[in-house]
């Protein structure tokens, strides 16, 4: 057992004193009697005795409430936290192009969500010292997962995307970038990064792109930025260039804040773009330890209000007892 305030234990010390100070000023007995024949009755308690009994109660209550204030408490488990400093915010395209299947694997077409949903996956995986949050955007945006340490619930959340959670008419980049660049403007941080993933171009929201990303630059975050769609097979599927990302745009953004812009046409490139932006931004992690505890004070305190119930009742009784 431990105490979270030790110190104040020392207040039992002052207990013999006080104890010693209290017998030097009262020099009666705990209880008076007028006659002997007050007595009766009580043969089998006798007055200094019942008094001793009565005040060891007391004092004994007293010293379960000294103890509860110093806080004692069980040691359920340690963990050890690990931090890199590094906060990250993926920024994903939930637009309904990004059912287009134009990626392969294994000889299988996956649609372009599907693919990244899969590669993210493994990026959150491989990055367990990072703070990660997850922001989807189609014609609007909004936070799926807040920046955590806890990937198994980002993994969770990142699960339950789907196209259509959101209005997938549209492509709102500006307003994902935004969103994203809120979770971490008032974070002190060694890095703050936002990957973002679109299939698209701008076309609907109240934020230019542009006008984000150099908010993005004065807070000093870098934006990744990652195209999907292959151009070959969106022109054999007779799709229009909407259905293509706007690399120029998106290679702007990544210059303006001093990042990487990057294209992936197929699902091995998309790989290892991810294996790149998980290079270049590295730092060592920074390891936290926390400990559970259980707290134990109210068993104290209420071990404490047992004795002094247990005064007065006794107290009581003697004097009901009393002829």
């Amino acid at each position: 057992m431990t105490f979270g305030h030790p110190y104040l234990l020392l207040l039992l010390l002052l207990m013999p004193v006080l104890a010693w100070l209290k017998g030097r000023r009262s020099s009666q007995p705990a209880f008076l009697y007028s006659s002997l024949k007050l007595m009766e009755g009580l043969t089998t308690v006798r007055k200094s005795r019942a008094g001793n009994v009565l005040a060891a109660l007391r004092w004994l209550a007293l010293v379960l409430f000294i103890t509860a204030l110093a806080q004692p408490r069980l040691s359920k488990s340690t963990m050890e936290v690990k931090a890199s400093g590094i906060d990250i915010v993926c920024a994903l395209d939930l637009s309904g192009s990004m059912y287009t299947q134009d990626y392969n694997v294994n000889g299988h077409g996956i649609s372009r969500f599907d693919i990244a949903q899969t590669v993210l996956k493994k990026f959150v995986e491989g990055r367990p010292d990072d703070r990660i949050g997850l922001v989807v955007f189609a014609a609007q945006a909004f936070i799926a997962s807040p920046l955590t340490l806890d990937h198994d619930f980002l993994l969770d959340d990142l699960d339950r995307l789907q196209i259509g959670t959101i209005n997938s008419d549209a492509t709102a980049i500006g307003d994902g970038i935004m969103t994203a660049l809120n979770r971490l403007r008032d974070l002190k941080s060694k890095s703050k990064i936002i990957v973002l993933m679109t299939d698209g171009g701008n076309n609907s929201g109240k934020i230019d792109p542009l006008t984000a990303s150099q908010a993005a630059q004065a807070l000093g975050v870098k934006i990744y930025t990652v195209g999907l769609g292959n151009a070959e097979l969106v022109r054999e599927m007779g799709l229009p260039p909407g259905y293509l990302p706007d690399n120029d745009t998106l290679q702007k953004i990544s210059d303006m804040t001093g990042a990487k812009s990057y294209q992936a046409p197929n699902a091995e490139e998309l790989t290892v773009i991810y294996k790149d932006i998980n290079k270049l931004e590295k730092t060592e992690a920074v390891v936290s330890k926390y400990t559970q505890y259980r707290q134990l004070y109210a068993w104290f305190i209420a071990s404490g209000l047992v004795l002094l119930l247990a005064e007065i009742a006794l107290s009581q009784t003697i004097f009901r007892r009393l002829p």
